[in-house]
């Protein structure tokens, strides 16, 4: 593992980065119409910092920061760095009870809010939560909270920032689990700047422009804003994820990397004859089976890597290694993190056997917010317990297996609810899948899967008969769903994510009204 001379602080970084690169682009925000160079960010941002400090924001002080996709968000989020603040972002799909949640269990004493989201946040009772300013960006705002936008656009361009350590906390970034309540995941200066430094890693150069569509309270756009400011290169802000904007913004801009998922598939093939210069997608949990396909489909390379909240970018498959194409496997650990694999008792296992992911490195998470039992379960000597499943093979390429609680436990046999979830979205006939364990007298667990079927198709169309022969020859037979039930969507969390947990919860017999392959 090796280490890099890293900034002092995120606020370091944006100076320094202005000064290095000057007028050159570090980012476009797309629907808004805005442009701007290094120089301009760090002077916009420092306006922020000013505005932030007359409305007395300090150091140390939790802001909850909720905005869509707009150029306000990562002025506001760089400028609470510089103060030495933490930024707490929430989610824009937040309703009030999930919001009063974070809200306190963040301890934020600030909230800076899109106008056409601040009524969410009224719905609380403000003895219920412990926020003493509230500051709105977007139209009409003012009327009765304070413009920061406005605020902003009159304050000095200069600023005297605070020095936090690497290892003051920045972020308080709450993760989306599909259980319970979300934890705040402690990132600090640190973690942001090692993001950065992978920079090189994954193939994002001075020369790159990198295709952002995911909201900005997200962790993936601020690392890679990061990752702009620490290269030289560009990030270009979509409004959301859509084809639309997908297709729009590649023609429109240079961009060259980008990240990728299977229903891209369904657009039609572009060419550098059609204005387009992508030379890369990255590509996160995707269908091994439809790897090869998918760079053809594009005539680009493209290459799986992983990461999570708590820990950043933890691996990739290098750029060089075509051979891995379709190997399923997440490459290998990135520069500045160490990885092991370890069984139930924390002992490493031998090359090629399954066990718990741990993590390590420069950077990785403080720990989680309030969270004191959460934290002694979360780490093994000092590496971090990501409850991801992997194995490891004897040339050093890690593969994802599964998360160790969606495991469903058959007849002695773990069958990983991940893996058969893949095999069946490679079929070109299903959108999403989503696979539990159902109780069974005879063999602990049995295998059950939802099926949406993708765009023009039903369940006449693609029969259960179909998808267990498909699986049957793609996988062990013991992993193959023994019932199928058809949907038409699935509960999600706020982050968008399949809520599992409701689904076992619909009716008392899961076994019932479904196909039984065994019937």
């Amino acid at each position: 593992m090796q280490h890099l001379k890293l900034e002092r602080n995120i606020g370091a970084l944006v100076e320094s980065a202005a000064e290095r690169y000057g007028d050159k682009t570090v980012l476009i925000v797309d629907h808004q119409g805005i442009t701007l160079s290094f120089v301009q960010l760090n002077r916009k941002v420092n306006q922020f910092a000013n505005a932030l400090a007359e409305a007395g924001i300090k150091t140390g002080d939790h802001v909850g920061v909720m905005l869509p996709n707009c150029v306000e968000f990562p002025c506001v989020w760089l400028a609470l760095a510089k103060l030495g603040a933490v930024m707490v972002p929430l989610n824009v799909r937040y309703q009030a009870f999930d919001l009063e949640y974070v809200l306190n269990d963040s301890d934020a004493v600030a909230l800076i809010a899109h106008t056409s989201l601040a009524p969410i946040y009224k719905k609380i009772p403000s003895e219920k939560h412990n926020v003493r300013k509230v500051l709105l960006i977007g139209e009409n705002a003012g009327r009765g909270e304070q413009p920061l936008s406005q605020l902003a656009e009159t304050m000095a361009d200069t600023f005297q920032p605070a020095e936090p350590e690497l290892d003051s906390l920045m972020n308080i970034q709450y993760t989306s689990g599909t259980t319970g309540f979300a934890k705040g995941v402690m990132t600090t200066h640190e973690y942001w700047l090692a993001c950065g430094a992978t920079a090189a890693t994954l193939g994002f150069s001075g020369d790159d422009m990198l295709l952002a569509m995911s909201p900005f309270y997200y962790m993936d756009p601020q690392w890679e804003l990061i990752m702009a400011l620490s290269s030289g290169g560009a990030m270009v802000m979509a409004e959301k994820i859509s084809a639309e904007n997908f297709l729009g913004c590649l023609k429109k801009y240079p961009v060259t990397i980008t990240w990728g998922s299977e229903d891209l598939l369904y657009l039609p093939p572009f060419t550098v004859e059609d204005g387009v210069n992508l030379k890369l997608i990255l590509l996160s949990a995707f269908p091994p089976e439809l790897h090869q396909q998918f760079e053809k489909h594009f005539e680009v390379i493209a290459r799986e890597v992983y990461g999570m909240t708590e820990i950043g970018a933890g691996s990739a498959v290098p750029l060089e290694d075509a051979h891995m194409v379709g190997s399923g496997s997440i490459g290998k650990p990135v520069f500045n993190r160490e990885f092991r694999i370890v069984n139930e008792s924390g002992k490493d296992v031998a090359c090629g056997e399954v066990g718990e992911l741990l993590v390590s490195g420069p950077g990785i998470l403080k720990g989680y917010y309030n969270k004191p039992e959460a934290n002694e379960k979360a780490f093994l000597d000092g590496h971090f317990r990501t409850g991801d499943l992997a194995r490891c093979d004897d040339a050093g390429y890690y593969y994802f297996v599964g998360r160790i609680k969606d495991m469903i436990r058959r007849m002695g046999d773990n069958i990983s609810a991940e893996e058969v979830e893949k095999v069946l979205m490679s079929h070109p006939k299903i959108m999403e899948a989503a696979v539990i364990g159902v109780p069974d007298k005879t063999r602990d667990e049995e295998v059950k899967a939802y099926i949406v079927p993708a765009p023009g198709e039903n369940p006449e169309s693609i029969p259960p008969e179909e998808i267990v022969a498909f699986c049957l020859e793609r996988i062990a037979k013991f992993k193959v769903p023994r019932y199928i039930e058809y949907r038409t969507e699935f509960p999600r969390s706020t982050s968008n994510k399949i809520q599992k947990h409701k689904l076992t919860k619909e009716k008392e017999d899961l076994t019932s009204d479904c196909f039984d392959r065994f019937a």
